[in-house]
C-alpha cells in the first residue's frame, strides 16, 4: 500500500490540485462514503455526525447525509440531512434538510412543511441551528405519515448525543415511498490550501420496509475527481470511533478504497 501511494503522488504530482478556488461546476471539493450494504428498500437512515475542528475562514462547509427515493423500481430524486458551516447564518451555523426531483421530472427543488426552526436568509432549506463543535449529532431521516395526497412524507431530524436536545427540521415530499443509496459526505466551498478541517462519522445505520436493522460494514471511498475540479488534498481515514473525513492534509486512502465500519459487526 505505502509503494502504491508513493507511486500514485509521485505520478500525479505535476497535476495535483492543493491551492486555489476548486473550479468546480458549483465551486466546491465533494468527498463521499458511499455505504456498501445490501440494495433494499429503507424506511430509515441515520448517522452520527462530529466536528472536530472549525472552519478558520468564511466559507461554506457542508457536512451531511444523503439519501435516494425510489418507488416500484424508479428513482424519484434525492435529499441531504446536514450540518453547515454556513457564513451568512447566526455564528455560522445551519442545518439543511433538502431535495430535488427526479431528473425526468426537471430536478426542481422538493416541497416540504414549514420548518419551526427560524432562517436568518428566509431559505426553506437552510435553517438557523446553534451545533457545537466536538457534540455528537445523530443525523435521521425517518418515513411519515404526513403528507398531501399522492407523495410520501420524509422527516429530517438532528438529535444532539451530548446535549440530549432532538430537533426536528421539517418533512420532504417526495413520490418515493422508500430510501435507496445512503451515503455521508463533505462538500467544500474553501481554497483547498484554507486551513484543515475535519469530521467524523459513526453508527452508519438503516432500517428495511421488512424491519431488518442494517449496519453496512465497509463504505467505498469516492473525491470528486481532478477534472471535474476537487482539490487532491483531501483525504479519509479511520479511528476506533468511526470514519474521519479531513481537508487540507495528504492523501492517504485512494479513490475506490473500501473501508471497514468501525464497531460495525
Amino acid at each position: 500500500m505505502r509503494r502504491y501511494l508513493r507511486r500514485t503522488r509521485g505520478s500525479n504530482e505535476v497535476n495535483e490540485r492543493t491551492s486555489g478556488q476548486p473550479p468546480s461546476a458549483n465551486g466546491a471539493s465533494s468527498f463521499h462514503l458511499i455505504w456498501d450494504m445490501p440494495q433494499v428498500p429503507l424506511t430509515e437512515v441515520s448517522a452520527t455526525l462530529e466536528i472536530l475542528s472549525l472552519p478558520r475562514v468564511r466559507r461554506l462547509y457542508f457536512w451531511a447525509l444523503q439519501v435516494s427515493f425510489a418507488s416500484d423500481r424508479r428513482m424519484q430524486g434525492g435529499a441531504h440531512l446536514g450540518l453547515q458551516w454556513n457564513p451568512q447564518f447566526p455564528d455560522s451555523t445551519a442545518v439543511n434538510w433538502g431535495g430535488y426531483a427526479p431528473q425526468h421530472e426537471g430536478g426542481a427543488l422538493l416541497r416540504g412543511s414549514p420548518s419551526r426552526l427560524p432562517s436568518a436568509k428566509k431559505d426553506v432549506n437552510t435553517r438557523d441551528f446553534p451545533w457545537k463543535a466536538g457534540h455528537r449529532y445523530r443525523l435521521r431521516v425517518t418515513k411519515t405519515d404526513e403528507a398531501p395526497t399522492g407523495f410520501h412524507g420524509w422527516r429530517g431530524i438532528v438529535t444532539d448525543l451530548d446535549g440530549g436536545e432532538m430537533t426536528t427540521v421539517r418533512d420532504l415530499y417526495s413520490a418515493g415511498d422508500y430510501l435507496v443509496a445512503p451515503m455521508v459526505w463533505s462538500e467544500v466551498f474553501a481554497r483547498c490550501e484554507h486551513p484543515p478541517v475535519s469530521v467524523r462519522w459513526s453508527d452508519l445505520q438503516a432500517a428495511s420496509t421488512g424491519g431488518e436493522l442494517i449496519r453496512p460494514e465497509l463504505v467505498r471511498v469516492n473525491y470528486q475527481s481532478h477534472h471535474d475540479g476537487g482539490c487532491d488534498n483531501t483525504s479519509v481515514g479511520s479511528d476506533e470511533l468511526g470514519i474521519l473525513q479531513g481537508t487540507g492534509v495528504e492523501r492517504q486512502v485512494p479513490h475506490g478504497a473500501l473501508l471497514p465500519v468501525p464497531g460495525s459487526s
